[in-house]
């Protein structure tokens, strides 16, 4: 796989900055959109285009000559009381990006969705689900990751779950949601993230759930820079 023009809308919160330099790391050419005042945050190596994650007029010529978009604006901390948040920054944003994308002429378009069914967050997986048909009706050939939680630094909490889960998935009865609804690591969401850019589908959406993100793995980076 060669290198990459990446554009990245989120690239300077919980998943974006160690996907940005991983990405940067691997040789490939990263844009970060960063609104005002968190120019800082952009990871060095990547550059930097300043706009309103909500308004596409603000960062879409940025955008311009990247062949894969990804969306990673959304609300951080994620509870079902946030239901007009999810309104007002997850779908304006994923809205504004694909707007971005298709004005940009992009190949690919990778988005963060949720894992669904769930009993839980109902507001946030129907946002989600919502962005998921926007992006398929662009006919943008697209990767869709449905995580449920992502364990990391602030983000703890759920590892006290974890035997409950090993438990469930041992039977036969709730194997299938507890593995749908299973917990990943940050560094497992990066590396699948980063699989994901440098393996674009030929058409249509694929989707990569918990399992799928669990089991990303990618080739050393030389083997990446080989190709360019």
């Amino acid at each position: 796989m060669g290198k990459n023009r990446v554009f990245v809308s989120g690239g300077t919160g919980y998943m974006g900055r160690p996907l940005v330099e991983q990405l940067v790391e691997r040789g490939h050419e990263v844009r970060v959109l960063a609104r005002a005042g968190s120019e800082g945050k952009v990871p060095k190596g990547a550059a930097t285009v300043a706009g309103n994650g909500l308004e596409a007029a603000t960062f879409a010529r940025g955008a311009e000559g990247c062949g894969t978009f990804v969306h990673l604006t959304g609300v951080a901390h994620p509870a079902p009381w946030k239901e007009r948040e999810f309104r007002a920054v997850d779908f304006a944003s994923l809205r504004a990006s694909v707007s971005a994308a298709r004005s940009a002429q992009a190949g690919h378009f990778v988005y963060v969705s949720v894992a669904h069914p769930a009993p839980v967050m109902r507001a946030y997986i129907q946002v989600r689900s919502e962005c998921e048909e926007i992006l398929r009706a662009t006919g943008i050939p697209g990767t869709i990751l449905r995580p449920w939680y992502v364990l990391g630094p602030g983000h703890w909490w759920p590892v006290a779950m974890k035997p409950v889960y090993g438990l469930l998935e041992r039977l036969e009865s709730t194997r299938e949601g507890a593995r749908r609804l299973g917990l990943v690591t940050r560094e497992q969401m990066v590396r699948a993230l980063v699989w994901a850019v440098e393996h674009p589908p030929a058409e249509g959406a694929q989707v990569l759930d918990v399992p799928a993100i669990r089991k990303a793995t990618l080739p050393a980076r030389w083997e990446v820079q080989s190709h360019s």
